[in-house]
Protein backbone atom coordinates (compact mmCIF):
# COMPACT_ATOMS: atom_id res chain seq x y z
CA UNK A 1 0.00 0.00 0.00
CA UNK A 2 2.49 2.45 0.97
CA UNK A 3 4.66 1.99 -2.51
CA UNK A 4 1.64 2.32 -4.28
CA UNK A 5 0.71 5.72 -2.65
CA UNK A 6 4.32 6.92 -2.71
CA UNK A 7 3.95 9.04 -5.60
CA UNK A 8 1.36 11.14 -4.06
CA UNK A 9 2.30 10.75 -0.92
CA UNK A 10 3.20 13.95 -0.37
CA UNK A 11 0.58 16.04 -1.76
CA UNK A 12 -2.10 14.03 0.14
CA UNK A 13 0.19 15.31 3.33
CA UNK A 14 -0.20 18.47 2.66
CA UNK A 15 -4.09 18.64 1.57
CA UNK A 16 -4.84 16.18 4.51
CA UNK A 17 -3.00 18.75 7.34
CA UNK A 18 -3.90 21.88 5.43
CA UNK A 19 0.43 22.33 5.69
CA UNK A 20 0.51 22.41 9.17
CA UNK A 21 2.52 19.47 8.94
CA UNK A 22 5.29 21.37 7.31
CA UNK A 23 5.46 23.55 11.19
CA UNK A 24 4.94 20.04 13.04
CA UNK A 25 8.15 18.56 11.29
CA UNK A 26 10.05 21.51 12.25
CA UNK A 27 9.36 21.61 15.52
CA UNK A 28 10.68 17.46 15.76
CA UNK A 29 13.66 18.80 13.83
CA UNK A 30 14.72 21.91 16.13
CA UNK A 31 13.82 19.09 18.95
CA UNK A 32 16.68 17.16 17.60
CA UNK A 33 19.42 19.59 16.59
CA UNK A 34 19.15 20.89 19.67
CA UNK A 35 21.35 18.27 21.32
CA UNK A 36 23.83 18.66 18.06
CA UNK A 37 24.12 14.86 17.11
CA UNK A 38 26.89 13.23 14.53
CA UNK A 39 24.70 10.42 13.64
CA UNK A 40 21.18 10.29 13.53
CA UNK A 41 18.20 7.30 12.30
CA UNK A 42 14.91 8.62 10.97
CA UNK A 43 12.43 5.40 12.16
CA UNK A 44 9.36 5.43 9.08
CA UNK A 45 11.40 8.07 7.05
CA UNK A 46 9.22 7.48 4.15
CA UNK A 47 9.95 10.06 1.38
CA UNK A 48 12.77 11.46 4.08
CA UNK A 49 11.23 14.91 4.88
CA UNK A 50 12.90 14.62 8.32
CA UNK A 51 16.08 13.04 7.37
CA UNK A 52 16.46 15.72 4.35
CA UNK A 53 15.84 18.60 6.81
CA UNK A 54 18.24 17.36 9.08
CA UNK A 55 20.72 16.84 6.76
CA UNK A 56 19.83 20.50 5.41
CA UNK A 57 19.78 22.24 8.64
CA UNK A 58 22.54 20.04 10.91
CA UNK A 59 26.10 20.51 11.28
CA UNK A 60 28.63 19.47 8.61
CA UNK A 61 29.87 16.25 8.34
CA UNK A 62 26.54 14.97 10.77
CA UNK A 63 24.97 11.36 9.29
CA UNK A 64 21.72 11.33 8.90
CA UNK A 65 20.24 7.67 8.52
CA UNK A 66 16.75 7.12 6.97
CA UNK A 67 14.73 3.71 7.86
CA UNK A 68 11.66 2.23 6.22
CA UNK A 69 10.69 -0.83 4.76
CA UNK A 70 8.85 0.65 1.54
CA UNK A 71 10.81 0.53 -1.45
CA UNK A 72 8.82 3.00 -3.38
CA UNK A 73 9.12 5.15 -0.66
CA UNK A 74 12.61 5.07 0.14
CA UNK A 75 13.02 5.64 -4.03
CA UNK A 76 11.43 9.06 -3.53
CA UNK A 77 13.38 9.60 -0.55
CA UNK A 78 16.76 8.89 -2.60
CA UNK A 79 15.99 11.25 -5.79
CA UNK A 80 15.21 14.71 -3.31
CA UNK A 81 18.26 13.54 -1.43
CA UNK A 82 20.01 13.78 -4.88
CA UNK A 83 18.24 16.81 -5.93
CA UNK A 84 19.42 18.30 -2.66
CA UNK A 85 22.51 17.29 -3.20
CA UNK A 86 22.41 16.15 0.51
CA UNK A 87 23.63 12.47 -0.14
CA UNK A 88 26.85 12.46 1.24
CA UNK A 89 25.31 13.17 4.47
CA UNK A 90 21.63 11.55 3.82
CA UNK A 91 21.49 8.36 3.15
CA UNK A 92 18.09 5.35 3.35
CA UNK A 93 18.14 2.21 4.14
CA UNK A 94 15.35 -0.07 3.40
CA UNK A 95 14.66 -2.21 7.14
CA UNK A 96 12.54 -3.17 9.45
CA UNK A 97 11.73 -0.43 12.98
CA UNK A 98 11.74 -3.91 15.20
CA UNK A 99 15.49 -4.36 13.82
CA UNK A 100 17.39 -1.56 12.59
CA UNK A 101 20.67 -2.29 11.02
CA UNK A 102 22.75 -0.35 13.11
CA UNK A 103 25.63 -1.55 16.14
CA UNK A 104 24.21 -0.79 19.86
CA UNK A 105 24.60 2.92 21.38
CA UNK A 106 25.48 4.30 17.43
CA UNK A 107 23.55 6.94 17.27
CA UNK A 108 22.79 10.40 18.94
CA UNK A 109 19.43 10.80 18.04
CA UNK A 110 16.32 9.23 17.13
CA UNK A 111 13.69 10.70 15.16
CA UNK A 112 10.19 9.09 13.92
CA UNK A 113 7.25 10.81 12.05
CA UNK A 114 3.68 9.36 12.27
CA UNK A 115 5.03 5.52 12.01
CA UNK A 116 3.62 4.19 15.31
CA UNK A 117 0.39 3.64 13.91
CA UNK A 118 1.48 1.48 11.68
CA UNK A 119 3.30 -0.58 13.98
CA UNK A 120 2.17 -3.86 15.77
CA UNK A 121 3.70 -3.40 19.45
CA UNK A 122 5.20 -0.69 20.52
CA UNK A 123 7.47 -1.51 23.41
CA UNK A 124 9.17 -3.99 20.84
CA UNK A 125 9.79 -0.40 18.38
CA UNK A 126 11.08 1.40 21.51
CA UNK A 127 12.85 -0.97 22.44
CA UNK A 128 15.01 -1.42 19.60
CA UNK A 129 15.27 2.66 19.32
CA UNK A 130 16.89 2.46 22.67
CA UNK A 131 19.17 -0.09 21.67
CA UNK A 132 20.78 1.99 19.18
CA UNK A 133 20.80 5.10 21.06
CA UNK A 134 23.91 6.19 23.20
CA UNK A 135 23.38 6.84 26.71
CA UNK A 136 21.89 10.12 26.87
CA UNK A 137 20.77 10.30 23.53
CA UNK A 138 17.75 12.03 22.38
CA UNK A 139 14.39 10.41 21.30
CA UNK A 140 11.94 12.27 19.12
CA UNK A 141 8.64 11.49 18.50
CA UNK A 142 5.94 12.80 16.17
CA UNK A 143 2.22 11.35 16.00
CA UNK A 144 -1.30 11.80 15.40
CA UNK A 145 -3.66 11.62 18.92
CA UNK A 146 -6.49 11.23 19.95
CA UNK A 147 -8.10 14.70 21.18
CA UNK A 148 -8.86 15.39 24.72
CA UNK A 149 -11.76 18.09 24.12
CA UNK A 150 -15.21 16.06 23.16
CA UNK A 151 -16.15 18.90 20.80
CA UNK A 152 -13.06 19.43 18.81
CA UNK A 153 -12.72 15.53 19.12
CA UNK A 154 -16.23 14.86 17.02
CA UNK A 155 -15.64 17.93 14.79
CA UNK A 156 -12.12 15.86 13.78
CA UNK A 157 -13.73 12.55 13.24
CA UNK A 158 -16.28 14.17 11.05
CA UNK A 159 -13.51 15.19 8.80
CA UNK A 160 -11.46 12.80 9.28
CA UNK A 161 -13.90 9.61 8.76
CA UNK A 162 -15.48 11.49 5.83
CA UNK A 163 -13.11 13.70 3.88
CA UNK A 164 -9.73 12.05 4.73
CA UNK A 165 -10.84 8.89 2.96
CA UNK A 166 -12.44 10.31 -0.38
CA UNK A 167 -9.40 12.85 -0.60
CA UNK A 168 -7.06 10.13 -0.31
CA UNK A 169 -8.85 8.16 -3.41
CA UNK A 170 -9.37 10.89 -5.64
CA UNK A 171 -5.51 12.23 -4.72
CA UNK A 172 -3.76 8.67 -4.47
CA UNK A 173 -6.05 6.72 -7.08
CA UNK A 174 -5.97 4.04 -4.35
CA UNK A 175 -9.10 2.77 -3.26
CA UNK A 176 -8.71 1.87 0.17
CA UNK A 177 -5.00 3.51 0.85
CA UNK A 178 -6.65 5.80 3.67
CA UNK A 179 -9.75 3.94 4.69
CA UNK A 180 -7.20 2.83 7.77
CA UNK A 181 -6.46 6.48 8.98
CA UNK A 182 -9.22 7.66 11.07
CA UNK A 183 -9.70 3.90 12.67
CA UNK A 184 -5.90 3.93 13.51
CA UNK A 185 -6.19 7.56 15.13
CA UNK A 186 -9.38 6.04 17.04
CA UNK A 187 -7.77 2.71 18.46
CA UNK A 188 -4.28 4.41 18.87
CA UNK A 189 -3.07 4.87 22.88
CA UNK A 190 -3.45 8.48 24.13
CA UNK A 191 -0.19 10.77 24.71
CA UNK A 192 -0.05 9.91 28.03
CA UNK A 193 -0.10 6.23 27.24
CA UNK A 194 2.95 5.84 24.91
CA UNK A 195 4.78 8.82 27.03
CA UNK A 196 4.50 5.41 29.99
CA UNK A 197 5.17 2.99 26.98
CA UNK A 198 8.54 5.09 26.24
CA UNK A 199 9.43 5.34 30.06
CA UNK A 200 9.22 1.79 30.50
CA UNK A 201 11.62 1.18 27.22
CA UNK A 202 14.59 3.00 29.08
CA UNK A 203 13.77 6.58 28.79
CA UNK A 204 13.88 9.44 31.45
CA UNK A 205 12.55 13.37 31.32
CA UNK A 206 9.99 12.25 28.45
CA UNK A 207 7.68 15.13 27.90
CA UNK A 208 4.57 15.68 25.31
CA UNK A 209 4.14 18.63 23.57
CA UNK A 210 0.84 18.63 21.90
CA UNK A 211 0.00 20.35 18.48
CA UNK A 212 -2.46 21.21 15.49
CA UNK A 213 -5.06 21.87 18.16
CA UNK A 214 -4.37 18.63 20.67
CA UNK A 215 -4.50 16.18 17.33
CA UNK A 216 -0.78 15.55 17.13
CA UNK A 217 1.57 15.29 19.97
CA UNK A 218 5.41 15.39 20.00
CA UNK A 219 6.78 13.21 22.59
CA UNK A 220 11.12 13.87 23.79
CA UNK A 221 13.08 11.73 25.82
CA UNK A 222 16.27 11.34 26.71
CA UNK A 223 18.36 7.37 26.66
CA UNK A 224 18.85 6.43 30.52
Amino acid sequence: MFDAIAPRYDLLNFLMSFGMHLGWRRRAVREVLAVKPRVVLDVGTGTGDLALALARDGDAGAEIVGLDFAGGMLGIARRRAAEARAGQSARFVLGDAFRPPLADASVDAVISGFLLRNVDGLPEVFAAMARVLRPGGRLVILEMTPMRQPLLRALFRLYFNRWVPLLGRLVSRHASAYSWLPQSVDEFVSAEALAAVIAAAGFADVRVHRLGLGSVALHTATRV
